[in-house]
């Protein structure tokens, strides 16, 4: 069995919001509760649930953005609770490529400057760059049908920018692609090309990849799917 990239074990963690004007009696915490989740090497895995189920807190947790109130959140070996802050942004991005749902472009970027941006922090993936000269920007644009690199991001069309934003998260072969509902602003037709295109480069660079939307149709791409309601138990409680 492949080893185990992301593991994650009896993780409980509450949004505990500051509301000035409420009583403390009157505030609300809102809690979730992640028994067990494994990514090993190479999954494809999709995770499907409405708004309000957890999806991004859960993704947050993954990639220590948020921390574990507790339990154990494993990625790629390091325990994200005894990491520093600074150490867990360098981890995140040696080993992610995360696509937004808004893909969050820099429109007074060009086209390759916005996808160089995804190894800015990473000398890790800087180096398998060098090694690799099929996975430079300008052969992941190509491979994704972008051919006018230097055009501004904001003159791009919807299914151009998620194009681009996918050639960011893959630059430099990062093991975990993290797709954050990044088809909800495309037609039918642009879903199904962004997904056949988003398995095949991630099959082609050995990616794992952790795909969520609320989307139960994109269901149909993936052999490992998860509700959200089976894997994260949540409630709002009264402190």
């Amino acid at each position: 069995m492949a080893d185990h990239l992301i593991q994650m074990k009896d993780v409980m963690f509450s949004w505990k919001p500051s509301r000035w004007w409420l009583s403390r009696e009157q505030q609300q915490t809102w809690q979730i509760h992640i028994p067990e989740f494994c990514c090993h090497s190479g999954d494809r895995i999709f995770l499907y649930g409405p708004s309000g189920s957890g999806k991004s807190t859960f993704l947050s947790l993954l990639s220590g953005i948020l921390l574990a109130d507790s339990g154990q959140v494993t990625v790629d070996g390091h325990d994200l609770s005894r990491l520093t802050p600074q150490k867990r942004d360098l981890l995140r991005a040696d080993l992610m490529g995360i696509v937004f749902q808004q893909f969050n472009l820099l429109g007074y970027l060009s086209v390759i400057d916005n996808v160089r941006l995804g190894v800015y922090f990473s000398m890790v993936r800087k180096q398998r760059i060098m090694a690799h000269s099929d996975h430079t920007a300008e052969s992941l644009l190509n491979a994704l049908g972008i051919t006018d690199i230097h055009k501004m991001a904001r003159a791009l069309s919807v299914g151009q920018q998620q194009r681009v934003a996918l050639a960011r998260s893959l630059l430099g072969s990062p093991k975990i692609i993290l797709a954050d509902e990044p088809t909800s602003a495309l037609d039918e037709e642009l879903k199904d090309d962004f997904m056949k295109i988003l398995l095949e480069q991630c099959d082609k660079q050995g990616a794992s990849l952790i795909f969520v939307s609320h989307n139960h149709s994109l269901a149909q791409y993936f052999e490992k799917k998860i509700a959200l309601k089976d894997l994260i138990s949540s409630k709002d409680d009264t402190i």
